[in-house]
């Protein structure tokens, strides 16, 4: 399944789902000071960008280190990817990755794992390795995603306030609906490479 800068841009929003993770947001950023989550926010979608970036560059690399082919990693992203969107349609998961409330987040839970997870490691991986020629434009579209992520984080309460409960875990639901297609066409695209390629 190749990809295009637009289709790739929406695979990484939905697989970073900064929508559904506004719960968390609000949850772990509740106990820093107002006046430091700008920095903060700042700083943990920073760490996540630059582990989104190392995965995308060293895709090739690590895949050829420890002898996957690209059809596994496809399939195995696709799965990792379903997982993923079947959460996101059936649990609210706020919960998860919450913190006790009474500590600064540093890289855990907010950059790792939360916004640089497993699935997004996959699928910035999956993107460098299936069409390495295109890797501008998998860097800008991972650098725009991540914005969009910072500007969610900063912005977590009042967009929370604005659209309410209800509409933000509706959001979620349909953000997992099409992650749960894209999951399903990534994993029937490595079984038909694998079989048939």
């Amino acid at each position: 399944m190749d990809h295009t800068f637009g289709s790739a841009l929406v695979l990484l929003l939905l697989v970073l789902d900064p929508f559904g993770s506004l719960p968390i947001f609000i949850s772990v950023l509740r106990g820093v000071p107002r006046e430091r989550r700008t920095r903060v926010a700042v700083r943990e979608v920073s760490i996540a960008f630059g582990v989104l970036l190392a995965f995308m560059f060293a895709g090739r690399g690590f895949l050829d280190l420890m002898h996957l082919s690209e059809r596994s990693l496809e399939v195995a992203g696709g799965v990792i990817l379903l997982i993923i969107a079947i959460r996101m349609i059936f649990a609210s998961g706020g919960e998860i990755y919450a913190a006790d409330g009474q500590r600064e987040p540093m890289i855990f839970p907010l950059a790792v794992p939360l916004l640089a997870g497993p699935s997004a490691m996959a699928t910035v991986l999956l993107l460098a390795s299936r069409q390495p020629d295109l890797i501008t434009q998998w860097v800008g579209a991972l650098t725009l995603a991540m914005a969009v992520c910072g500007v969610v984080l900063l912005s977590a309460e009042r967009i929370r306030k604005l659209l309410g409960t209800p509409m933000v875990s509706a959001l979620e639901k349909l953000m997992g609906l099409v992650l749960t297609a894209i999951a399903v066409e990534m994993i029937l695209a490595g079984l038909k490479r694998y079989f048939f390629g």
